[in-house]
């Protein structure tokens, strides 16, 4: 009896961390780790997860953290690069809109750029150009 009430709560942890990408369709650090404490809290006390499994998925776990980390600071890097030049995007509404970059916001660990009064998502940018330097 004790293994299908762990197999049930297993399988309610997983359901939570399921329901957790439908949100947002994608695995994270937290899901991760909420699926292995789930996994180690759940096994099979006559047949406990072996130690070389256990590095492994902390292995995982590690690499996973670090390409986030390396991932949200790569946009950081390419945000910060379009300081001082113009770009040009889509509104809400679709009308193409276009300014200088003076600033880049850092929202949720997502970088925005600073277009005048505008604040945009790099991922609407459509083009990248070169501002205008001095008088003609």
């Amino acid at each position: 009896m004790t293994s299908v009430s762990s197999a049930t709560a297993v399988s309610s942890a997983t359901d939570e961390s399921v329901s957790s990408v439908k949100k947002n369709d994608q695995l994270g650090k937290n899901d991760f780790l909420k699926l292995l404490v789930a996994q180690l809290r759940y096994q099979d006390p006559m047949n406990p997860m072996e130690d070389k499994e256990f590095i492994a998925q902390m292995a995982q776990f590690s690499s996973l953290e670090q390409m986030q980390n390396l991932n949200s600071t790569m946009f950081i890097t390419q945000a910060m690069g379009l300081i001082g030049k113009t770009v040009r995007w889509q509104d809400e509404n679709g009308i193409e809109q276009a300014g200088t970059v003076r600033a880049v916001k850092i929202s949720d660990g997502q970088p925005y750029i600073v277009v005048g009064d505008a604040t945009v998502k790099l991922s609407k940018i459509q083009v990248v150009e070169e501002s205008a330097k001095g008088g003609a």
